[in-house]
């Protein structure tokens, strides 16, 4: 388990993704071969399953959905609290 601070942050590109960025320290240590690793993620005491991103340009990323974030703003810091996911092997 991992657990850090973070900034909300929306990607401005189709689909309007919004994230928070997982620092280098308690990145993934493997990706399947989409670049995702599956995750338990926590924001806030909100818990839900998702996949960590590993992206180019920005590093690993973590996705937020809507109903994690709810009542939050864009530039807003969160807790973060990241697991591997036992139950879902990299693909």
């Amino acid at each position: 388990m991992v657990l850090f601070r973070a900034e909300l942050f929306r990607i401005d590109e189709p689909g309007g993704w919004w994230f928070v960025a997982v620092p280098d320290e308690h990145a993934p240590d493997a990706a399947g071969s989409w670049g995702r690793a599956p995750v338990i993620a926590q924001v806030n005491g909100r818990t839900w399953a998702t996949s960590a991103w590993r992206d180019r340009r920005r590093g690993w990323l973590l996705p937020v959905p809507a109903r994690i974030r709810a009542g939050l703003e864009e530039g807003d810091e969160v807790d973060v609290v990241v697991d591997p996911d036992p139950e879902r092997p990299l693909t």
